[in-house]
């Protein structure tokens, strides 16, 4: 079986494996050990939070197939952006030059520098094993999360984020930060990234134009990915549009990706979503649910066919109820896979 749970200190292994992987790019999970030890003991902290906390609590949980013993991936959410150090991003935007007097008008599209998602939660460090790129793991990977949140919605903001991963290939090379952030940085996007992923972001404010960028001075393999994704991250970026989230004009400073966006009550598995009281026996339905419990640091999280009855009540079978440590009479949450209501 497949299980969403939180990390815990013994997945440092795992998790650093998952980094190396990961490769140049990906931010929030660098390859670096002491870090993620770090990481690992601010989830814990996090989980162990109070359930009105204001301070930006960092979520971490995993995918482990129980099976085997082996975790698949992870996944994460930042409750509060921007706190405890600032949050930035370009944001999209247009300049109007006209000279009524010489009958000229035109536009420029322009990168400004932007802290608008100061607060705001973001969904982050999604990573999926290849080996376990298969039979909806992703999906339940990436809306395990909902479910977390729709247990516990005092502990993020109304809007949510979730910054895609942008071009680059095989070596890590990123032709929006060779045409852009290097000749501001003269560091490689490697290290830039690096820094950024350590904490280290006072850098980007120091080192980054205050002033609009024009994107027409910019060369074309550079205005070619503004707001374009890397080839992995493109199942990822379909799955959060179909929950409800939507391109607002803003990208990444590295690597140009898009950072998509939505309102927490309108993403579908968390305003779709039910609990049930539970009953055990053996379900006849076909249609996949994620199935959750409601707790915190014991939060459990998978998929299953499951029945709702007549009586109100939620039928799963008696290995996904242990799975969630949960007993007859116990609430779970329940929402469709797919955009599929539960009938």
């Amino acid at each position: 079986m497949m299980l969403i749970r939180p990390i815990e200190k013994n997945d440092i292994d795992a998790l650093y494996t998952m980094a190396e992987n990961a490769g140049v790019g990906f931010t929030s999970l660098p390859a670096d050990r002491q870090l993620l030890k770090d990481k690992m003991v601010a989830a814990e902290k996090a989980f162990n939070s109070d359930d009105n906390n204001e301070s930006n609590q960092s979520y971490l949980f995993v995918l482990e197939d129980t099976e085997n013993q082996a975790i698949a991936g992870v996944c994460g959410i930042e409750s509060a952006l921007g706190l405890d150090s600032p949050w930035y991003n370009y944001r999209l935007g247009t300049l109007v030059h006209a000279s009524p007097s010489l009958k000229v008008y035109g536009q420029s599209k322009t990168l400004s520098l932007s802290n608008d998602h100061t607060g705001y939660s973001e969904l982050c460090t999604l990573f999926l094993s290849q080996d376990y790129r298969h039979s909806k793991n992703g999906s339940l990977l990436s809306k395990s999360r909902f479910m977390f949140m729709a247990n516990f919605p005092n502990r993020f903001h109304q809007r949510v984020i979730a910054e895609m991963r942008g071009v680059s290939d095989a070596e890590g090379n990123s032709p929006f930060w060779n045409g852009l952030g290097a000749h501001f940085f003269s560091m490689p996007f490697a290290q830039a990234d690096n820094l950024s992923g350590l904490g280290n972001k006072s850098f980007i404010a120091e080192l980054m134009p205050k002033l609009p960028i024009y994107i027409d001075l910019l060369s074309p393999s550079v205005q070619a990915v503004i707001g374009q994704v890397h080839e992995n991250t493109l199942p990822a970026l379909k799955m959060l549009e179909n929950e409800g989230f939507q391109n607002l004009g803003y990208v990444d400073i590295f690597d140009g990706g898009p950072t998509i966006e939505a309102d927490v009550r309108h993403i579908r598995a968390i305003n779709q979503n039910k609990i049930y009281p539970v009953c055990i026996g053996q379900p006849s339905s076909t249609h996949l649910q994620i199935v959750s419990n409601t707790g915190c640091t014991s939060y459990r999280c998978t998929l299953a066919n499951a029945d709702k009855l007549p009586s109100g009540e939620l039928l799963i079978d008696a290995k996904t109820a242990k799975a969630l440590n949960l007993k007859t009479g116990d609430l779970i949450r329940s929402v469709s896979l797919s955009s599929t209501s539960l009938s």
